[in-house]
């Protein structure tokens, strides 16, 4: 049960995230003035509608997107503009444009050609095309915001999680303490789970790290340590072991010498691990948890088409898909299945709660992401053709020539069907993948 409910969570999130970005187009586009006949959540048949005034919004089959239809996409050809003979292979393409010019003429109502959207402004343009992605911007900014700064992202503190009872030198590989390991620091000073690390000789101690940091380069020698056990303060007497340990590079890899071998320094140990809490962070980190968020959604986006060719070996042959790589919807709704069933020590509702809207805030970074790809049908389309048409009329104002007029967008519905059929194909794709070669957050 509790899989399905983790499931449902993020299916009526990205419910609530896609409707979020179509209202990002409705808004402006009636405070603009222009016509707008349809509210639709999914694609494929409609399940239920009703009409408000002018505009019929509904639900439809496969909940996978949704959109907002608009009188007037697409400006109607030059009344004057000559018939050329063209090849055969070029007429193709001309007669996709000329479907999607007729059809967006048969949109217009007689009398209210100044509702179409190719007649506003390149500003108004702009507004409404990027409403959408930006509603998602902002929604995955507000979620952010709420796990960064209302609930707190998993650190280490300055609790106690074990205490380790003897030293096993690393070259020892074995994990239980025979006759003659020597009891390890913590444990022979008393330190218990559950304790709060208060100071270390005479100094406060606000972080792990602090502790960590101070405990590897203090002599072995007894020394003053306060810990917090049930609410009362007990000073105890650690003498930190010198121990040799591997020495790591910046990139978390073990240093080694000419001659292969592991680089080992003499440090302080205590014996002792730290429960990880949930952290709240400054509000200001949220720019930047954000700013490197769409950096890394960016690279994904960047990188699909080599991704895309990694996932169809893995998935049509014997080799491991990527942890780090793109899933569909089957495989986001299995992580949220599994962060909602998952059985383990110290992981209770409000870390589920914290991951599950992690899950929600990047569906709306790459929503965002991806609709701004400068291609038809996505919304990054018609932002390009919007700002192509400013600087041409820019251009023209400049030379003082005759404005040239809204840019055709539907000469490039090539480029859309052929953008449509890659994603659907991926997300095919994906969906396979998902099922026949799953990744998972076990592993």
């Amino acid at each position: 049960m509790a899989y399905l409910v983790g499931v449902l969570v993020i299916v009526v999130g990205l419910a609530i995230s896609i409707a979020l970005h179509e209202i990002g187009h409705l808004v402006p586009a009636k405070k603009f003035g222009v016509r707008v006949t349809q509210y639709m959540i999914g694609f494929g048949p409609t399940l239920f509608s009703r009409r408000r005034g002018e505009t019929e919004y509904g639900v439809k089959a496969i909940p996978l997107g949704g959109y907002i239809r608009m009188i007037g996409m697409f400006p109607p050809p030059e009344p004057d503009e000559p018939t050329r003979r063209r090849p055969k292979t070029t007429s193709v393409w001309s007669s996709m444009a000329n479907d999607a010019r007729q059809a967006a003429a048969q949109e217009v109502v007689p009398g209210e050609e100044h509702r179409a959207f190719y007649r506003l402004s390149v500003p108004k343009k702009l507004a409404i095309m990027f409403g959408g992605p930006f509603m998602n911007l902002i929604l995955a900014v507000v979620i952010l915001a709420v796990v960064i700064s209302g609930i707190g992202l998993p650190g280490v503190s300055t609790t106690v999680a074990s205490v380790s009872e003897c030293v096993i030198t690393s070259s020892q590989e074995r994990a239980e303490c025979g006759a003659d390991d020597p009891a390890a620091p913590a444990f022979a000073a008393g330190v218990q789970p559950g304790d709060v690390l208060v100071s270390l000789a005479g100094e406060e101690l606000n972080t792990w790290e602090e502790f960590s940091d101070r405990i590897r380069t203090t002599p072995a020698q007894p020394t003053e340590l306060v810990v917090e056990r049930d609410g009362e303060l007990h000073t105890l007497s650690i003498t930190p072991m010198v121990i040799p340990r591997e020495v790591y590079d910046a990139d978390g890899n073990i240093q080694r010498d000419a001659a292969g071998e592991p680089i080992t320094e003499d440090v302080g140990f205590a014996g002792i691990t730290s429960q990880t809490e949930l952290q709240r962070q400054s509000p200001l980190e949220v720019p930047v948890l954000v700013g490197d968020a769409l950096v890394r959604t960016g690279q994904v986006v960047l990188t699909l088409p080599q991704r895309m060719v990694d996932i169809s070996k893995a998935a049509f042959g014997s080799g491991e898909r990527d942890p780090e790589g793109p899933v569909g919807v089957v495989g986001v709704g299995r992580f949220a299945g599994e962060i909602a069933a998952v059985d383990l020590e110290g992981y209770g509702m409000v870390e589920r709660v914290a991951d599950l809207l992690g899950i929600l805030a990047s569906l709306n970074l790459a929503l965002f992401v991806f609709n701004m790809i400068p291609l038809l049908p996505l919304d990054g389309g018609h932002i390009a053709g919007a700002l192509w048409e400013g600087l041409r009329r820019t251009i023209a104002r400049v030379r003082r020539r005759p404005d040239p007029g809204p840019v055709d967008v539907a000469k490039a519905m090539p480029v859309a069907y052929g953008v449509f059929l890659v994603v659907a194909v991926m997300s095919v794709l994906l969906i396979y993948a998902d099922i026949v070669k799953p990744i998972t957050l076990s592993g």
